[in-house]
This record gives C-alpha cells, structure tokens and sequence, in this order.
C-alpha cells in the first residue's frame, strides 16, 4: 500500500519539527502517511503547490513566509482561515476544491486548556504583538470568551486595526489595543506573539503585568528557556510555558482535518522534550 504524501513548506524549512511530529502521528494511529519538509521560494509557492495537488499529493502545513499566501490562493476558505487572513493548513475539499484552514489558533487555546489546565472563559489576559502570529489565534481566543483581551504592541495603530478586524467577533469580551508600556496589569494569561524572543530581545511590557498566578506563555518554541519567559521569571511568575503545546495541537487538529483521525498529543510532546 502506498503511503499518502504531505509536507509542510516554507523557508527556511530544515529547523521544522513537524515531519518528527507528524510521523510519530502516523506510527501512533496507522494512518498511511508520508510527511516531508519542502523549501520553497516566494516566486514559486502557488505553482509548486498546485503542481504537487496535481501529481496525487493529500495536503501542506504552511509555515513563514507563505501563510497569507495560502489564504490567497485558496479556492475556499474555513470559517477559521476566514477571520485569521492566513493559512497554515492545505487540502483538496470532496469538490477538489484548493481548501484553506488555519490551526494556529485551536492549537494555542487547546495547549493552554487542556494541556496546562487554564480556563480562558472570564481570564483577563495580555497578547503582545500584532502581526501574522496574533491574528491567526485571536478568533478562537474570543470563542472562549475572555473578560478582556487587550493586544499590546510596539506600533499601536497596528494593535487598532486587530481590534478594529476582531470587534465583530468579540461577543462580551472588553477587546482594547495598547502599546506595550501602557499595558497595565496584573493579568491572568499573557501570551508572546511577537517573535522578539528568537532575536534575545524583549518586548517593553512593565513588570507589573505579572502576578504570582499569571500565566506567560511564549509562542515560540526553545531548547531553553524562552528570554521572555526568563523575565518573566525573574517578576515572579510562577506558571511559564513555551509553544511546544501549540506547534504539536495544532499539528494534531491538522492531521485530524486531512484523516479524520485524532492523534494523542501527550506522548508527542514528550518524546520531543527528550530528544
């Protein structure tokens, strides 16, 4: 039997983790999946993937700088791809319609859920950053119905229009746009959108967003800990996570779209954790 083919493109490609993932999914459930890492360039992403739909190839994880991309080219779009304006997920629908969704989000609130045990229904919480990261995870934070969502950035026309985008969608929660040494706090949930972290630098937020309770959970993933995180500590907090949860849920709920099929979660982040 021949294995269906997905692989998750970008550039640059090689640091992805999602073919480990993905084939521990795969020996987990008995699905017949083939997963790779494809490194495209800007000039050939609508081609490449529509050439490789063409040749029998079952579906793409989309990552930087291609998400937008993605949701452009699509013929249809989730109601979750929708409202994030990117996609990270591809696949021909039964129509063989080019179809976009977005998992960024489900992946985040399902990490910090059920994974770290935090229920985000009346949480105050802080997001810093406006940009692609942010809005793909905003539509199912608000699903959750948070007290207040205040989206914190360095340009705060930006963190505007996130609010201006999201005010629709935003139910009962106090939706607010700050720079971030206006951010005022303490607050239950802070969450790091911006990709500062990865650069050693971090986002001038004051001190006293954090309290002994506060949850700070970076979205990017690390060896160590986070820079973010380490401040984070060196405040008081006491409950600090890096995006590990997230970049394996929401590969999980992108595997469930292409197969129908759950994968468990747990064992997945613990194997990565020790190798």
């Amino acid at each position: 039997m021949h294995n269906d083919l997905y692989a998750v493109v970008g550039n640059p490609i090689s640091h992805s983790k999602s073919p480990r993932i993905h084939s521990l999914f795969a020996s987990q459930t008995g699905e017949p999946v083939e997963y790779t890492a494809i490194q495209l360039s800007a000039g050939n992403f609508e081609s490449r993937i529509r050439s490789e739909f063409d040749h029998g190839w079952k579906g793409f994880n989309v990552t930087v700088p291609f998400k937008e991309a993605a949701w452009n080219i699509a013929e249809v779009r989730t109601t979750r791809a929708e409202k994030a304006g990117a996609a990270n997920t591809l696949y021909l629908n039964e129509n063989g319609q080019l179809t976009a969704d977005n998992t960024d989000g489900i992946g985040l609130v399902t990490d910090i859920q059920n994974n770290l045990g935090f229920n985000i229904k009346g949480a105050r919480i802080l997001i810093l950053g406006a940009g692609g990261a942010v809005r793909g995870v905003l539509g199912p934070l608000l699903d959750e119905c948070p007290a207040e969502l205040t989206i914190a950035n360095r340009t705060v026309v930006k963190a505007e229009a996130l609010v201006e985008a999201f005010k629709d969608y935003s139910g009962t929660t106090r939706l607010s746009a700050c720079g971030f040494e206006q951010a005022s706090g303490p607050f239950d949930l802070i969450i790091n959108g911006t990709s500062a972290s990865l650069q050693g630098d971090l986002p001038p937020v004051p001190p006293s967003v954090i309290g002994p309770d506060t949850l700070v959970y970076d979205m990017m993933y690390s060896l160590s800990t986070t820079t973010f995180n380490r401040w984070a500590m060196d405040q008081g907090a006491r409950h600090v996570h890096d995006g590990l949860g997230m970049l394996v849920e929401q590969a999980a709920e992108s595997f469930f779209v292409w197969r129908g099929v759950r994968p468990q979660t747990p064992p997945v982040m613990e194997v990565l954790r020790n190798e």
